[in-house]
């Protein structure tokens, strides 16, 4: 997806993905590195501490030697430890490092300064729609959008996916649901960062987390709190305030736990929110 979005700018860059490490296929590398190649970089996804390098860098050098590619610089980067999410900024720092022949990214490494600089850049399709959920463990909320993609997914003509991101608490714990769906194939392999719908589901959380932050410019933020339209400009921070109001967010809040006990819902506030996300999202959507 990055090396797509990077060569609709007039570059020229690959990806070369090793589905197969051993046993290590040389004749298979060789076969498909263009002749135009001027540096390689090599992402493993582990560190091995006392060695001279990484396994597949190491085994690519090797490969290299005495080949016509044997000049070529070959750049070494570690990315995705402890589960590190890798997004498309990290991907083309990659392509736009010419000088740090050992690098990482992923992490702000402050002890060898090994990082790369980063930008947030948005590689997916124009007619996907990302969201982002954030719920309280227990409350529903990830139940309720593993059953939104699919409905998503088998009332439209849409592609969808869905991840889910808690910690081991789960009950109790911070929820965290990312969402996609689009006309066409979706190929992002990574966590949504900058989102057309951000609803927080839980109101302590709106002075704890930079969520609304993560919407894109004209997106829509849902916020389900106690708070009438009165209350919200005492409660709300003044960073999240400038945010909206520079970025042409859509604010909308609800008061589901009310709405729940109305109904007999003791606190299972997904239903709730649940339709007030397909009712604000109606725009991107066509039912069968």
């Amino acid at each position: 997806e990055t090396v797509d979005y990077i060569n609709k700018t007039g570059a020229k860059v690959g990806v070369i993905e090793v589905h197969l490490y051993r046993p290590f296929s040389k004749e298979h590398l060789l076969k498909v590195i263009p002749e135009s190649v001027q540096q390689i970089s090599v992402l493993d996804r582990t560190k091995e501490p006392g060695g001279v390098g990484e396994p597949l860098y190491l085994d690519v050098v090797a490969a290299l030697k005495d080949t016509k590619f044997g000049n070529v610089p070959v750049f070494t980067g570690r990315y995705g430890l402890s589960s590190k999410d890798t997004t498309p900024g990290q991907i083309k720092a990659v392509f736009d490092n010419t000088e740090k022949k050992t690098f990482t990214i992923g992490i702000i490494d402050d002890v060898t300064n090994l990082s790369l600089e980063t930008a947030d850049i948005d590689t997916s399709s124009a007619s996907t729609v990302s969201a982002k959920f954030w719920g309280l463990g227990s409350d529903g909320t990830v139940g309720a959008n593993k059953n939104s993609i699919k409905i998503i997914g088998n009332h439209t003509d849409k592609y969808v996916q869905a991840y889910f991101d808690y910690d081991s608490k789960k009950s109790g714990g911070v929820t965290v649901s990312h969402l996609r769906f689009g006309d066409e194939p979706i190929r992002s392999t990574y966590l949504v960062s900058k989102a057309d719908f951000v609803a927080c589901h839980n109101q302590s959380y709106i002075r704890k987390y930079d969520m609304v932050q993560d919407l894109k410019k004209g997106g829509t933020f849902l916020l389900n709190c106690t708070w009438d339209v009165k209350e919200l400009d005492a409660n709300l921070p003044a960073a999240v305030k400038r945010y909206i109001a520079q970025n042409d967010i859509h604010f909308y809040i609800i008061d589901g736990i009310k709405i729940g006990k109305e109904i007999g819902l003791n606190g299972k506030i997904n239903t709730v929110l649940q339709s007030a996300f397909f009712k604000l999202a109606s725009a991107f959507l066509a039912f069968s």
